[in-house]
């Protein structure tokens, strides 16, 4: 069954574009982009998810990460 989502494909892409953006400007690296992409993750976890709940969401997001990797078996 297909992962459907509340925000459009052309949201996420217009918002992915400007981090983007921003993170070339700076020249960022892999490394430094991971770290920032890593920070935001538990920011917005901190900030706006219950400490009951941040556990589960962090594991569902570690999941759909791994799962949207392309990996060589999938060519």
């Amino acid at each position: 069954m297909p992962i459907t989502s509340k925000y459009t494909d052309q949201q996420v892409e217009d918002i992915l574009a400007e981090v983007a953006a921003v993170l070339d400007k700076h020249g960022a690296s892999a490394e430094l982009s991971l770290m920032i992409a890593g920070n935001i993750a538990t920011n917005v976890l901190n900030q706006n998810v219950a400490p009951s709940q941040r556990q589960a969401i962090a594991e569902k997001f570690s999941k759909a990460l791994i799962s949207s990797l392309e990996t060589k078996d999938q060519h």
